[in-house]
């Protein structure tokens, strides 16, 4: 099973190198090559993209960090593992940057590589695989897809030419109960398709959105795509639960809730099964506005969610004087906080504070099962992120349910 991985082992000493590969082949890997410079490297993976790439952060040509962004640059995305000298936290936060852009990062190991760090990497390797093997192959996605177009190419005709042609879509990433293990919900995320196919992250079009003032747009769109699959689901034997990323400033807007309450009466949808998440990318200019806004929406039936907590505007205050129903704790804190004191406790804390004022608590970012252990054991409700599935399209949703929420 081990065979089927590839593995270039990245460091400008070719005893450290010569070291790794040792310590890998030791523990079953045997596709191994190394490369002593970056451009090596990356020669290396244009030849053969390589499925883990474990890499040193100090080179002579190009540092690690750099490394990581040209390789994203060029359309690889390899599971990655850092083996440094440097500090922890300095390792924990190129691991973060890296996850950011879309990397898997499997481990951090402290040099020297040793035979335990070589098991480790092992243990998570088969991990992923078998999670890999409870769903169908054409299904599996394991990183996020890279953006393709520059947010400075789109004029407004273009991108609404897009949301209107449906270039622009929504995917559908799964929401599990950490009690049940059963999918509960699905977030639809925006994705720009190609007309080759290839599929876009919103940050190739979503600086374009907002530059020419079309959240809104946005907004309706991913809700109509949400309201769509979640009928088909229905009909299907499921009850899905769909939530909406809402930029924060929107719920300026008055009659925004009442908009967004026809769009979903006018299906026959109960506004119960919609939750839209406060994005709170932008501070508020209007706290007054937001306020009755966020209320109005409370009050129309919607779940209010606060998304990405601890990162981006969001505070204590907003938390406790907003009527949220939800607090999803950003993937920083999730991702790997089973091996980190620091961002363990800071998980805990939030986790605590959520359940203290009577909210669901959702862990976004869970990409191991060490993640997804840790998270149920610490009493965190739900689940969302890689290691369940990415963001998918409607039928391919449909067979994470079958999969994971067999009708009974």
């Amino acid at each position: 099973m081990l065979d089927n991985y590839h593995i270039l082992v990245l460091d400008d000493s070719p005893v450290q190198c010569m070291h790794v590969e040792v310590m890998l082949r030791e523990v079953g890997f045997s596709n191994i090559v190394q490369a002593h410079t970056a451009q090596e490297g990356l020669e290396r993976m244009r030849d053969q993209p390589d499925q883990i790439v474990i890499l040193d952060l100090d080179m002579p040509d190009t540092d690690g960090v750099q490394f990581i962004d040209r390789i994203a640059s060029h359309g690889f995305t390899p599971m990655l593992a850092i083996s440094s000298s440097h500090s922890r936290r300095i390792v924990k936060s190129v691991s973060l940057m890296a996850k950011e852009r879309g990397f898997p990062v499997i481990g951090h190991f402290p040099k020297p590589f040793s035979l335990s760090h070589a098991h480790q990497l092992r243990r998570q390797c088969l991990a992923f695989r078998e999670a890999s093997n409870d769903l169908p192959q054409s299904l599996l996605v394991t990183t996020e897809p890279q953006p393709c177009i520059s947010g400075e190419q789109w004029s407004a005709s273009a991108l609404r030419q897009a949301l209107l042609g449906n270039a622009i879509q929504g995917r559908f990433q799964p929401k599990v109960s950490l009690h049940t293990g059963r999918i509960i919900g699905a977030e639809v995320l925006a994705r720009y398709i190609a007309p080759h196919g290839e599929e876009s992250l919103p940050e190739s079009f979503l600086p374009a959105i907002r530059r020419h003032g079309m959240e809104q747009e946005l907004v309706f769109k991913m809700l109509n795509d949400g309201l769509q699959a979640h009928r088909t689901w229905r009909k299907l034997g499921y009850h899905v639960p769909i939530a909406v990323n809402l930029p924060v400033p929107l719920l300026q807007i008055a009659d925004l809730p009442d908009r967004l309450h026809a769009a979903v009466t006018a299906t026959g949808i109960a506004p119960g099964c919609v939750c839209f998440e406060l994005l709170e990318d932008d501070a508020v200019n209007a706290p007054s506005l937001y306020y009755m806004g966020a209320s109005r929406m409370r009050l129309k039936g919607f779940g209010l969610a606060q998304d990405d907590f601890g990162r981006g505007h969001s505070t204590m205050y907003n938390l406790i004087s907003t009527p949220f129903t939800e607090l999803k704790i950003d993937r920083a804190f999730v991702s790997g906080a089973w091996n980190d004191e620091v961002r363990s406790a800071a998980l805990i804390c939030a986790i605590t504070l959520g359940k203290e004022l009577g909210l669901s608590v959702t862990a976004e970012g869970v990409e191991t099962q060490e993640d997804m252990d840790f998270i149920k054991r610490i009493g965190c409700d739900y689940a969302q992120g890689f290691f369940i599935s990415a963001a998918v399209n409607t039928k391919q949703f449909f067979r994470v349910l079958e999969q994971l929420s067999p009708v009974v």
